[in-house]
C-alpha cells in the first residue's frame, strides 16, 4: 500500500511570508520607536516593547504550529506542550516586570554611583 504524497509547497510559502511579514513590522518599528508607543507606559514597560513580545511570542507559536506539526496532534498532546510554555511565558514576564528596574532604583537613591 502507497500513500499518496501532497505537497505543502503553499502552505511554507504562507507561513514563511506570513512570518517575514511579522520580522519585517518588528524590525521598522526598532529602527523607528515611534515616541507614542515608546514613551507610553503600560504595566511596567512601554508599550513599544509589549508589541515586540507579543509578536515574538506569536511568531514561536507559530513556528511550533507549523513547522512542528502541532496542529496535526491529539488536543492531549497538544495541551501537554503548550500549557508548560504558556505558564513559563507568564512567569518570565512576571520576573521582568517585577525585578526589571531592580538596579535602577537601587542606584537611584544610594550613595552608589553609576560606574558602568
Amino acid at each position: 500500500m502507497s500513500h499518496e504524497h501532497v505537497s505543502n509547497t503553499k502552505r511554507i510559502w504562507f507561513v514563511f511570508g506570513l512570518l517575514s511579514v511579522v520580522t519585517t513590522v518588528e524590525v521598522i518599528l526598532g529602527i523607528i520607536k515611534p515616541e507614542a508607543l515608546h514613551f507610553t507606559n503600560f504595566l511596567g514597560m512601554n508599550l513599544l516593547n509589549w508589541i515586540f513580545y507579543i509578536l515574538t511570542i506569536f511568531k514561536a507559536y507559530y513556528i511550533v504550529w507549523a513547522f512542528m506539526h502541532m496542529e496535526g496532534e491529539k488536543k492531549s498532546l497538544q495541551s501537554a506542550v503548550v500549557a508548560p510554555l504558556i505558564f513559563l511565558i507568564l512567569y518570565l514576564l512576571f520576573i521582568l516586570l517585577t525585578e526589571g528596574d531592580y538596579v535602577f532604583g537601587v542606584f537611584k537613591n544610594s550613595i552608589i554611583k553609576w560606574n558602568f
